[in-house]
C-alpha cells in the first residue's frame, strides 16, 4: 500500500521537498558567491551599489547565513518527515525578514539596487511563509513526526 492510502503525505509532498531543497542550497551558493567575491566583480557594480556590500554590517551577512542554513536544514527535514521542519522554516523567515530590514529600512539598498531590487526578496519572503505554512500544514496532517 501507498503512504496516500495508509495516510501518509502524497507525491506533491515529496515534489515540495525537493525543490525546497534546491531553492535553499541555491539560496547557499548566493551567500557564499557573495562572501567571497572578487574585487573585481565588486568593480562591476555602480557606486551606490559598492557603497551599499562595502557598508553590510555583519549582523546582516550573519542573517543570510543563517537564513540559508535553517532553509536547508528545514528542506532535509522535511523530506526526513520530522517535525523540527517547522522551527527551521521559521527561522529561516525570521532571518531573512532580518536581513531585508538592513537592506531596505536600515540603508541605502533601494537606493543602490532600484525598485527592480525587491523583487527576489519580496520572492524570497513569500516562499519562505509558504514552506512554512507547507511544513505547519504537513504537520497537522501528521506527515510529520
Amino acid at each position: 500500500m501507498s503512504d496516500e492510502i495508509n495516510g501518509g503525505p502524497n507525491t506533491n509532498f515529496w515534489i515540495v521537498g525537493g525543490a525546497a531543497l534546491v531553492w535553499n542550497l541555491i539560496g547557499v551558493v548566493m551567500y557564499y558567491l557573495e562572501v567571497t567575491a572578487a574585487p573585481e566583480s565588486l568593480a562591476k557594480l555602480t557606486e551606490a551599489q559598492q557603497a551599499f556590500m562595502a557598508g553590510k554590517p555583519a549582523w546582516a551577512t550573519s542573517a543570510f547565513a543563517i537564513a540559508v542554513t535553517t532553509g536547508v536544514l528545514g528542506s532535509l527535514l522535511l523530506l526526513l518527515r520530522k517535525g523540527a521542519a517547522v522551527l527551521m522554516f521559521a527561522l529561516s523567515l525570521l532571518a531573512i525578514l532580518v536581513q531585508n530590514t538592513h537592506a531596505f529600512l536600515l540603508s541605502n539598498g533601494l537606493e543602490a539596487w532600484g525598485m527592480g531590487g525587491l523583487v527576489l526578496p519580496a520572492v524570497i519572503i513569500v516562499i519562505a511563509v509558504a514552506l512554512l505554512l507547507y511544513s505547519q500544514a504537513a504537520k497537522a496532517k501528521h506527515w510529520l513526526g
